[in-house]
């Protein structure tokens, strides 16, 4: 469990450090408003999201990867009770949780309950690498207790879970980048994984837009399920961002985790 937990912290910070470095040199967009402000407040919630997980492993021992051990052992969950190829089991494993993850985004948008949650995340009027780890604790908390049921359900490996949490985090962090790619790279990329254009779509201020492109690492799903938008009305490069009825991004820790309980807007 800790070297699991090593190597999940030693890919986050290696790839933030690579898209935050790329985003010096080569920015998609120019920044409006200062990061040293947007920074503090998106890595304070950020480890408010650690402390929360922290105390859920307390109150429910078994997060992901353990639930997956134990699920293992109990012989609990549909690929516990085959016979097929660990790889196999390994694909249907990422390709599941990925829709779960998927399904999980466009309910954020759909129930207004959860949208008051999730707005925390989209408030942001800015789009960088930080952007990726915008998101208010309950938000964590409930994803969590999500993986948790879908592992007890699905009965993966526990290699197949962290893959999943790396390759999860790995690419929010990537699409959620404010980078540049050549428009060439951009079309063969998100043949498979999410872009920084692909997902910029998604934080635009008008809800016709933000209300698609759901996917965090695979393209596919918003494919499949009609909810793809390939680009935004306006130039990515000065397209709003954020929320057409808030453009003033919370400037303080307390404000933006005040947000889900303050009056809903439309």
């Amino acid at each position: 469990m800790n070297s699991e937990t090593t190597l999940r912290l030693a890919v986050f910070l290696g790839l933030f450090a690579c898209f935050a470095a790329i985003e010096v040199f080569w920015p998609r967009r120019k920044g409006g408003q200062k990061r040293k402000q947007r920074w503090f407040v998106n890595w304070s919630i950020v480890l408010l999201d650690t402390v929360t997980l922290r105390l859920m492993s307390v109150i429910v021992p078994l997060l992901a990867v353990g639930a997956a051990i134990d699920a293992q052992a109990r012989g609990v969950g549909l690929l516990n009770s085959t016979e097929w190829p660990a790889a196999i089991e390994f694909i249907v494993a990422i390709l599941v949780f990925d829709l779960a993850i998927w399904f999980q985004h466009l309910l954020m948008h759909r129930v207004p309950i959860l949208w008051r949650l999730h707005q925390v995340h989209h408030v942001d009027e800015e789009m960088d690498v930080t952007t990726a780890i915008r998101f208010h604790p309950i938000e964590i908390a409930l994803s969590m207790l999500l993986k948790i049921g879908l592992v007890y359900l699905l009965g993966p490996s526990a290699i197949a879970v962290v893959a999943f949490e790396v390759l999860l985090n790995g690419t929010a962090l990537f699409n959620h980048a404010n980078i540049k790619l050549p428009a060439g790279v951009d079309r063969i990329v998100r043949l498979v994984l999410v872009t920084p254009d692909m997902h910029r779509v998604h934080h635009s201020i008008h809800p016709k837009e933000h209300h698609r492109n759901f996917g965090f690492a695979l393209s596919i799903w918003d494919k499949v399920f009609g909810t793809y938008l390939a680009q935004p009305a306006e130039p990515h490069e000065t397209m709003p961002i954020g929320l057409s009825y808030d453009q003033q991004t919370p400037k303080t820790l307390g404000a933006a985790l005040s947000m889900p309980f303050r009056e809903p807007k439309p």
